[in-house]
């Protein structure tokens, strides 16, 4: 079965995904929307000029008619986040752009999982939730997914292992409010907090653990690599390449993505992120890690912080 994805904003973040898309393989066909359509003409022409030595792909320039029938929509689009800026304080410029979005991109492609990348990420998942008829379950924000790759590189470091055999999520909101459940961390199959005891070769572990210090490293990386290089961009485009893949690949995979909640914890009309199951479907359900009555006191301190922006901005 051939696959299409709209990737909605060529500016850095977009162009990157659909670059690495080609890449991988992972489309068929791959359209790309911008309200400057010379720069994406650019972009979709570019990456074709390589895809003879990539799986055959379809990859040009379109407007909103173009998505119909697409399996995925990515959006990309809004105003990027200057140094020292918090995510949050972009948050009415980028919910009046998502709201001019939806209202085109729902009529053409009303069957599609969309994939929602910009920020405020949260608030605009939130946002096109209630703005469009497309059902909660094909609607998803990239959350705290990065944020999670950035904890669990970090764990890594400080470990020595692979960071694919380490197992914990930064949850909440994709921003200052985010936190690490650690109660619930793992190392392969064995408590972050036992490790060091439990492997028989203690030299591999380079320093112990410092959980402020990898908290710190996890909250402030995106800030840090945007004073030193104007954006972040390449590791957004692998986390959102893997939610494509879990989607079309039906894998029922379980990651940090930010959806509507429904009275899990006790939150509800807010989007953050929890631990979800992806498949073909868009998001079937929440894996709900057993927390701390301070972890889960965090977790509704981020909701509450979201829910104070909401309020604020106007639907």
């Amino acid at each position: 079965m051939s696959s299409k994805v709209t990737i909605i904003g060529a500016g850095s973040v977009g162009s990157t995904i659909a670059f690495m898309m080609a890449v991988k393989g992972l489309a068929a066909e791959i359209v790309i929307i911008d309200i400057n359509e010379k720069k994406a003409l650019g972009e979709a022409m570019d990456i074709r000029q390589g895809i003879a030595f990539c799986d055959p792909c379809q990859i040009y320039a379109g407007t909103y008619a173009d998505a119909k029938d697409s399996d995925i929509v990515i959006i990309t689009s809004g105003v990027g986040r200057k140094p020292g800026q918090s995510r949050l304080d972009l948050a009415q410029t980028n919910v009046n752009i998502m709201k001019s979005i939806a209202a085109e991109i729902s009529k053409t492609a009303p069957n599609a999982i969309y994939v929602i990348v910009s920020n405020p990420v949260d608030v605009l998942t939130y946002v096109f939730n209630k703005v469009t008829d497309i059902p909660e379950g094909h609607i998803l924000g990239t959350g705290t997914l990065l944020d999670t790759a950035r904890l669990r590189s970090r764990l890594a470091d400080y470990l020595n292992v692979s960071q694919q055999s380490v197992h914990a999520y930064v949850l909440g909101e994709h921003g200052d409010s985010s936190f690490v459940p650690w109660s619930s961390a793992r190392v392969s199959n064995v408590p972050l907090a036992q490790f060091k005891e439990r492997v028989t070769n203690p030299d591999l572990i380079k320093a112990d653990l410092n959980y402020q210090e990898i908290e710190s490293y996890m909250r402030t990386s995106g800030g840090k690599i945007i004073e030193r290089k104007g954006a972040t961009f390449y590791a957004i485009a692998i986390p959102v390449c893997h939610i494509c893949e879990c989607i079309f690949a039906n894998a029922n995979a379980i990651v940090a993505v930010s959806t509507m909640m429904h009275g899990e914890y006790g939150l509800s009309d807010v989007c953050l992120s929890v631990p979800t199951i992806v498949n073909a479907s868009g998001h079937i359900g929440k894996v709900l890690p057993d927390m701390t009555d301070e972890e889960v006191a965090k977790l509704r301190h981020s909701a509450d912080a979201l829910k104070e922006v909401i309020a604020q901005v106007n639907l």
